[in-house]
């Protein structure tokens, strides 16, 4: 996608599923506030009713800590102590604080569908100490529905929680008349009824906060046509591009296949000019008939190999010349004359392999290509008489 795209275009359309993953690489990722705080409360009320099992029956052991022998050795049974409590103080964090986090990573993973750790999240921003962007932050539609999320908190969990005191404040008042064991008890359910009202108002502000989120996040996230198509064009390719690869495509094809289709015409050829291995251009002339040598077969690499092998079958002169063969294949084609650079070279072979074919031990001519028509194997020009 364009990410300098056309800002004046409007922002019509759903994000692709490559700007989502994108967003969530750079820590755009969708999440509510209220979920975590209501996912947290749930699990912290699970707790207190789960401690509230367990401690009763911890009760005795922890009235040890408060136990010390002789008054000689009380410094160091303090320090002991101390550090007994301190070591239980550690793993009752821990045991609180494992389930806690599972809560937190559960609650993103069900809301964002992922849990994403992503480095650019921390990166400086400068925009961040920009007091006009503060002011603009503090001043946005964003903050207003923050402001609303609190005020909405504070008046229906106080309700709540007023509505719970309501109803058990008969039997609050009479808690002097309980033993000490049903007073913990009656205060205990009236916490734990206090936080189920609390979770049930918690549950309706998340739900909404979610859904706004959700729509918040995919406003932010909702691209242009032009970005619709930018991003088309970098996964799919350009369609000049895409096009030029196909006729690229069928032209390398159908050269295969008419170098292949030609192989049987080597039989008829003149001579064999090849580089000495790599490339092979079977030529063919004969005085009278053609007004200049043709090109009846070539190929590159194991098709010249081929070209060679069928030349030495049925006994044509394969003359090696690197600068010659490399001037014909890449200026030449199957079927055509060749061009009028390599005339005067090709001349000079023809005849060395004419007098070959009488029996004549002639010298090998010197071949002179002109600087336009000498390439390297990759059809690169090299510059430079020889």
């Amino acid at each position: 996608m364009a990410e300098g795209g056309d800002e004046s275009q409007e922002k019509t359309e759903d994000p692709s599923q490559k700007r989502l993953e994108k967003a969530a690489e750079d820590g755009e990722i969708l999440s509510s506030k209220e979920m975590f705080v209501f996912a947290t409360m749930a699990m912290g009320m699970a707790m207190i009713y789960a401690l509230s099992i367990y401690v009763p029956a911890q009760i005795g052991h922890w009235g040890a800590f408060f136990q010390f022998g002789s008054l000689d050795q009380m410094d160091a049974q303090i320090f002991a102590r101390m550090g007994d409590g301190f070591r239980i103080f550690l793993v009752i964090s821990a045991i609180i604080g494992a389930p806690m986090l599972v809560a937190v990573l559960a609650t993103q993973g069900a809301v964002g569908g992922t849990i994403n750790f992503t480095s650019k999240s921390l990166m400086f921003k400068g925009n961040r100490i920009n007091p006009l962007s503060g002011l603009k932050r503090m001043f946005s539609v964003k903050s207003l529905v923050e402001l609303g999320k609190a005020i909405a908190k504070v008046c229906f969990l106080g309700a709540s929680f007023a509505a719970v005191i309501w109803f058990y404040l008969p039997s609050l008042l009479h808690l002097t008349e309980a033993s000490l064991l049903g007073a913990l008890d009656q205060v205990f359910w009236a916490i734990m009824v206090a936080l189920a009202a609390s979770l049930i108002v918690l549950a309706a502000i998340a739900a909404l906060d979610l859904a706004y989120a959700w729509h918040a996040h995919m406003q932010k996230l909702r691209m242009s046509r032009q970005d619709m198509k930018d991003e088309h064009k970098q996964t799919e390719g350009s369609p000049e591009v895409k096009s030029r690869i196909r006729r690229l495509q069928m032209e390398a094809s159908r050269r295969a296949s008419e170098q292949a289709s030609a192989l049987e015409d080597v039989s008829g050829a003149t001579a064999i000019i090849t580089n000495p291995t790599h490339f092979a251009i079977a030529l063919k002339y004969v005085p009278g008939e053609t007004r200049a040598p043709i090109i009846l077969a070539m190929g590159k690499g194991a098709m010249a190999q081929r070209i060679i092998a069928k030349a030495e079958e049925h006994n044509v002169t394969v003359f090696r010349s690197p600068l010659l063969a490399r001037a014909l294949y890449f200026s030449g084609d199957i079927g055509q004359e060749i061009t009028d650079g390599v005339y005067t070279a090709v001349a000079a072979v023809l005849a060395y392999v004419f007098r070959l074919d009488r029996g004549e031990t002639p010298d090998e001519p010197w071949v002179e290509i002109p600087s336009e028509l000498q390439f390297d194997e990759h059809g690169n020009q090299l510059g430079g008489d020889k």
